[in-house]
């Protein structure tokens, strides 16, 4: 008999259990589980909901926040800016003062409900470069970390669904490298009147060009944004895997406002300590209660969470936690090093239009009445849309002087450096939003930065916010991307295309024309995309560097494994939400497999 994996899997008896959505934890039928999950965002419940699938197994979920159920503005695309920060449903942590954007503190939230951040993002769709995963591939040594070892996970996380308005969208999207089946709808949005502008601006300037789909691992040009979307509704983790989960599989029980204060070492094997053991308390003051995994505790609480708890939990530099008290049992010095993020800053544009913008659902209450009346009777008008129009992706000259000394921070000659999305209405800045008129935003993104931050400890209270440094623009290289950046949207707003829609440049950068005028608004205006990474990094097995290795085992530990944002060594050039899913299905394999092998 030849044995594959899912025939392996196949073996052995169903039990009788019974799954279940859990708000107390006195109530759990059991104390022990064969895989503890902590957080429920895409790296936890994509988890979560595969290894439910296997009968032998039972599973808990952790999850700190509440449910997503009944909570409209998660439910409804367009109401995402509404979900952060500062909400019941974020984690509302702060960033320290950055020295490179003029002293600024920015709110840094993540989602803090099931679904975690897919529950509360702006749900764009892109996979990233095929350069991104060969280098991972290449960091690791593990060549299932590749492009092309990658893609049929990608395509079986996907289904891809028509857009809200049902239109013909050949020439708009290229099915052939999207899934049909998988639990995430990957969707465009309904047609807007400024997509026209942006395509014909791609016909007009040669440095523009049209690409049909940014995720085929070329996604240098502009594109129309893919969103994960279904009849006019965000999907998230939780809508796609763990709800699903909870209704099909009788092996998965999930806990909810239930916050994980620290990970247990319940042994050891040959001087290895094992980690079997979860400890988690509804509020601080509350007391504490303790679950063991048989088998794996899986934490998945994300880049800024998941080096705390480590921390927390005796993982991390040896000498940095002596000096905050706890007891070093794993000495990871990488725990917390190396956090990545995209910095983003708008140019705002005046713009003469009579047709609406996403402003009107904001400045015409008579229309936002209209168009959420619409939303609830068909799933169709402007409230289906999450931010944005199109994207669009490029790089520097391979001899830009931006590089000068630094060396290029890009994963290869198919990863682009800058982003810029087009977006039909004010945002992106910090500046107060006026209150009339339409607008034009394009927001440019450095995507592949080279600057590094760090997460540590605030205190020895599991409750308090740990300390986030992104360490914005340490680096003169991404200072000097972004400038470029800069240059290359107003290119793209200057183009004849536009010339009858733009009336004038909005905001700081209309009088910022010098490299060093475009750099000090930068350093006052720029905000983040949040996609913070890197915090956990894989490397290769044996290395005395890194926090996990490329099967995302914690290193010098047994039954610890990391799945979510904060495994990725470098930061992909794209937003994190689709790589995330891909790690998480690629770990769900990897844990069924240690199963069978074990």
């Amino acid at each position: 008999m030849k044995w594959t994996l899912l025939s392996a899997l196949a073996i052995a008896g169903p039990r009788v259990v019974h799954a279940a959505l859990y708000t107390d934890p006195a109530s759990l039928p059991r104390t022990t589980y064969d895989y503890v999950v902590v957080g429920g965002g895409v790296g936890g419940g994509v988890v979560a909901a595969r290894l439910s699938e296997d009968p032998r197994y039972r599973i808990l979920l952790i999850e700190a926040g509440p449910s997503n159920e009944g909570i409209l503005p998660v439910e409804i695309p367009l109401l995402c800016t509404r979900l952060s920060p500062n909400t019941p449903y974020t984690w509302n942590f702060t960033t320290t003062p950055q020295a490179g954007l003029d002293g600024r503190a920015l709110a840094y939230p993540r989602g803090r409900l099931l679904g975690g951040s897919s529950s509360v993002n702006y749900m764009a769709w892109t996979r990233g470069s095929r350069d991104d995963y060969d280098r991972i591939a290449k960091v690791t040594g593990d060549i299932g970390w590749s492009w092309d070892a990658l893609v049929p996970i990608m395509k079986s996380i996907e289904t891809l669904t028509p857009p809200p308005d049902g239109r013909n969208t050949v020439g708009e999207i290229d099915p052939s490298i999207h899934g049909t089946n998988g639990p995430i709808s990957v969707s465009l949005h309904m047609a807007l009147p400024v997509d026209k502008y942006s395509i014909e601006t791609s016909q007009e300037l040669s440095n523009f060009p049209y690409t049909v789909d940014y995720n085929d691992g070329k996604p240098l040009g502009v594109s129309y944004i893919q969103a994960a979307i279904r009849n006019g509704s965000r999907v998230s983790s939780a809508t796609g895997y763990i709800q699903p989960a909870l209704a099909a599989h009788s092996t998965l029980d999930v806990l909810v406002n239930s916050h994980v204060v620290k990970i247990l070492q319940t042994g050891s094997s040959k001087g290895v300590p094992i980690f079997g053991g979860v400890q988690f308390a509804t509020s601080a003051n509350g007391p504490i209660f303790t679950v063991n995994a048989t088998r794996e505790v899986i934490l998945s609480a994300g880049s800024l969470g998941t080096p705390q708890l480590l921390m927390l939990s005796g993982i991390g530099n040896s000498s940095y936690l002596q000096s905050m008290g706890i007891k070093p049992l794993v000495n990871l010095p990488d725990v917390g090093q190396h956090l990545q993020d995209h910095p983003s800053v708008a140019n705002v544009f005046n713009v003469n239009s009579s047709d609406p913008t996403t402003d009107d659902i904001r400045t015409n209450s008579t229309f936002a009445a209209e168009q959420m009346a619409e939303w609830q009777a068909s799933g169709q008008g402007w409230y289906s849309l999450s931010p944005g129009a199109q994207f669009g992706y490029f790089r520097l000259p391979n001899n830009s002087p931006v590089f000068s000394g630094a060396g290029d921070p890009s994963a290869g000659p198919s990863s682009p450096h800058v982003e810029i999305i087009v977006s039909d209405g004010f945002g992106g800045t910090p500046q107060a939003i006026p209150a009339t008129g339409r607008y034009l935003s394009l927001l440019t993104a450095v995507v592949s930065p080279s600057s590094r931050g760090s997460v540590t400890l605030a205190s020895t209270d599991p409750f308090a916010d740990p300390v986030v440094d992104p360490n914005f623009f340490s680096s003169s290289v991404d200072i000097g991307i972004m400038r470029e950046a800069v240059k290359t949207a107003r290119q793209f707003a200057a183009a004849p295309a536009w010339k009858s829609y733009i009336v004038n440049e909005y905001g700081p950068f209309q009088s910022a024309q010098t490299d060093a005028d475009i750099e000090a608004v930068i350093r006052n205006s720029t905000l983040t995309v949040f996609h913070p990474v890197g915090t956990a990094v894989m490397a290769p097995f044996g290395s005395t560097h890194g926090v996990v290795n490329p099967d995302l085992t914690v290193k010098g530990t047994k039954g610890l494994r990391v799945v979510d944002a904060s495994v990725f060594p470098f930061i992909p050039a794209a937003h994190t939400q689709a790589p995330t899913y891909i790690v998480a299905e690629r770990a769900a394999i990897l844990i069924r497999l240690a199963a069978i092998l074990s």
